[in-house]
């Protein structure tokens, strides 16, 4: 199924416009998805793009943004933490919600892993949630500040390198990120869960995902990304990704229904005159007929 790319704005959780794409099916649409991305990276990351296309293919909608602070969002990031993603993650099913449908799937990658598993507790329409190489315990990001942390801590603030780009990260984030219990939010989430984490994944080990299984309750999943990295570089791996994801949303999403490729333009109703009570409507050139009921 071909799909297409809408460029988005919205309002995230402090006013900031937060840049976003929405990755539509041409054809019949199964349901809305939300998308969230890696700690400092943005929703044009590859695997990012690649996993919405392979979902979008399969007649799922994809909305990607980038959270307040980084790629092309408005707002500063040192002003930002884990529990203003979720905020924006918020703002975004809101969005979703008042302009197209609300989410019915949640999908987070990295630490917007831990965040849509936070989060879905607050957005009753989602019906299925799915990480990727998600972290067990948010703490876990503050791994990558090394001996930047210490100073954090002793100055309220300090510069961060994290892939070859500097960031300003405060205290707040490091206290704000300790709050958090991702564990209890797995055990109660009461929504079908599908856990993705490669083997050999370096930044957030195989661990994170054996915890995040063991927390969950049934029906809950688990997929072994073989040989992938972190970020799913590999683009065959993201293409993978997206694909299991777009598979195992099967059992838990309505069936395909014909849908109008436009608006209605017309209704029209005429007696067919084959028996009592018998009529036809005409409904933009659709045409149905009631079963005729015995006299």
């Amino acid at each position: 199924m071909a799909f297409k790319t809408q460029r988005l704005q919205f309002s995230g959780h402090s006013g900031a416009t937060l840049s976003a794409r929405l990755d539509l099916p041409n054809g019949p649409l199964r349901a809305y998805a939300l998308f969230a991305h890696c700690f400092t990276c943005s929703k044009d990351l590859a695997a990012a793009r690649r996993i919405a296309v392979e979902l979008a293919r399969e007649g799922i909608a994809v909305l990607r943004f980038d959270f307040t602070g980084l790629g092309s969002s408005e707002g500063e990031f040192a002003s930002t933490n884990f529990s203003s993603n979720v905020a924006d993650l918020l703002s975004a099913a809101d969005y979703l919600r008042q302009h197209y449908e609300a989410p019915a799937v949640l999908i987070g990658h990295s630490l917007g892993g831990a965040a849509v598993l936070t989060v879905a507790g607050d957005i009753p329409e989602v019906r299925a949630i799915a990480t990727i190489g998600a972290p067990a315990d948010v703490g876990h990001v503050m791994k990558n500040f090394g001996a930047s942390l210490d100073e954090i801590e002793k100055n309220g603030e300090a510069d961060v390198d994290l892939a070859g780009r500097t960031f300003l990260v405060k205290r707040q984030f490091v206290e704000d990120t300790r709050a958090h219990r991702i564990k209890d939010a797995v055990a109660g989430l009461k929504r079908p869960l599908l856990v993705l984490h490669a083997p050999l994944d370096h930044t957030v080990g195989i661990e994170n995902a054996t915890e995040i299984f063991v927390a969950a309750r049934h029906p809950k999943s688990f997929i072994s990304l073989d040989k992938a990295d972190h970020l799913l570089t590999d683009p065959e791996d993201a293409a993978f990704a997206g694909r299991i994801i777009s598979e195992w949303l099967t059992r838990y999403l309505a069936a395909d229904t014909p849908q109008a490729t436009g608006p209605i333009e017309y209704v029209r109703v005429r007696e067919t005159g084959e028996g009592s009570f018998r009529t036809l409507f005409r409904l933009a050139g659709i045409g149905c007929s009631p079963m005729n009921p015995k006299a």
